[in-house]
């Protein structure tokens, strides 16, 4: 069983003082989501996660053991990573892309073998990629070049997933596929966490949640008790409307039309 365990972690935000401490543990079958407005350091906890980028105070462990002190291999094998913006180091084409996925798990020098190429198609096919197997990715869309890296963190099969922003870029099909597919990741044993703005996104497909405020506040907890809608106005310093659908609450932003 492969745990992520924040001990007293604070995040290093330049221009910003330390914030509180946090201390939580992403456990298998979990789907943590991340809430917070621009510039409270979303994408900063998930590069701090994955070990690219130093805290401030206190530690990032897998498995009990500090990360820091950990192998980028035994890293890599444990934890994959989407980020939102997508980089091309090389000309490439989508199945090699994928493949990247692998190398945490080959030699050097090894090539990859039928099965890994199984893997990675399987992976471009779960995704609605298979046409575009062949394609460079620097010819491709937002939204492709975002299911292109989730394709390649399916074929790397890591036990933790990081995600920032999952449903970037894409079309409202692709989206409920995306979130879908974390949700079996997580149902399969596998801890996902996941930097969101969109509250109704994060109601429906979270387990857990931490709120990440301005002024460098946080709480956490189970996403039942984090969807309040006090804390969330607090939260993104907008009004907001709840409202049911099904058996599912949907929040609404609340516009004052007579002041615009």
């Amino acid at each position: 069983m492969t745990t992520l365990t924040l001990d007293n972690l604070v995040l290093d935000i330049p221009g910003r003082g330390d914030g509180r401490a946090i201390s939580l543990t992403l456990e298998p079958g979990q789907i943590w989501g991340v809430l917070g407005p621009n510039g409270v350091g979303k994408s900063t906890l998930l590069h701090t996660l994955a070990a690219l980028h130093s805290p401030r105070a206190g530690r990032v462990l897998l498995d009990g053991a500090d990360s820091r002190q950990l192998g980028r291999r035994h890293l890599a094998q444990n934890i994959g990573v989407v980020f939102q913006e997508h980089h091309d180091g090389f000309p490439a084409t989508v199945l090699e892309s994928a493949l990247i996925g692998r190398h945490p798990w080959l030699s050097a020098w090894q090539m990859e073998s039928p099965e890994d190429i199984a893997q990675a198609e399987q992976a471009l096919a779960d995704l609605d990629l298979t046409e575009l197997t062949h394609r460079l990715t620097s010819t491709l869309s937002g939204g492709e070049r975002q299911r292109v890296g989730l394709a390649t963190v399916l074929t790397q099969a890591p036990p933790l997933w990081l995600v920032d922003e999952p449903t970037n870029h894409l079309d409202l099909h692709h989206q409920v596929k995306v979130m879908a597919l974390l949700q079996n990741q997580a149902r399969a044993g596998r801890a996902v966490m996941l930097c969101l703005h969109d509250l109704n996104l994060a109601a429906h497909w979270c387990s857990h949640l931490l709120l990440l405020f301005p002024g460098g506040e946080a709480c956490w907890g189970p996403a039942a008790d984090m969807l309040v809608p006090q804390a969330l106005e607090a939260l993104y310093r907008q009004r907001l409307e709840v409202a049911t659908v099904g058996d599912r609450q949907v929040f609404v932003p609340v516009t004052d039309l007579s002041s615009s």
